[in-house]
């Protein structure tokens, strides 16, 4: 009786376990990251421009008083995060250095968690540290430049 029961859901587990339909599922995770990142560094750049980092931009990282990033001076801090939040979405959306670009936006992540919106956890931080914790187990899938690389070297 029970495995009448189980039989279909083993079926199906076996079904979505494909490497094809994982690969999709990490080409989509790698999207969503990519894009949640991409969004913010536009915001970052002045209307118009690809890569020139707005004056309000270096306002936020410097004098505003909600953003308390330590070490940087708000000038290096607007531009590297701008630069990050351009670069490392990029790859993901190829699948190349998958790992380490998820590394890099946990960092960023924790970076902002801890001292630009400490309140931010459950509503939007644990998601993007979910998501980078995925790429970095599981690297890019089967649909990525990571493995078309991987496949090379072998």
């Amino acid at each position: 009786m029970l495995q009448t029961l189980t039989r279909p859901y083993d079926r199906i587990i076996s079904l979505i376990s494909g490497g094809f339909i994982e690969s999709l599922m990490l080409l989509f995770v790698r999207m969503t990251l990519a894009g949640i990142f991409w969004r913010s560094g536009r915001t970052k750049v002045e209307e118009g421009s690809w890569l020139t980092v707005g004056e309000n931009t270096i306002y936020q990282f410097g004098d505003d008083p909600f953003n308390k990033v330590p070490l940087l001076t708000s000038e290096l801090a607007a531009h590297l995060t701008t630069y990050a939040e351009h670069a490392l979405p990029i790859l993901l959306v190829f699948g190349m250095f998958t790992r380490l670009s998820a590394m890099a936006l946990l960092g960023m992540t924790i970076v902002i968690q801890i001292f630009v919106f400490p309140e931010a956890w459950w509503q939007v931080h644990s998601l993007w540290v979910a998501l980078t914790l995925i790429l970095i187990v599981r690297g890019g899938g089967g649909l990525s430049v990571d493995a078309l690389l991987a496949g090379r070297r072998a």
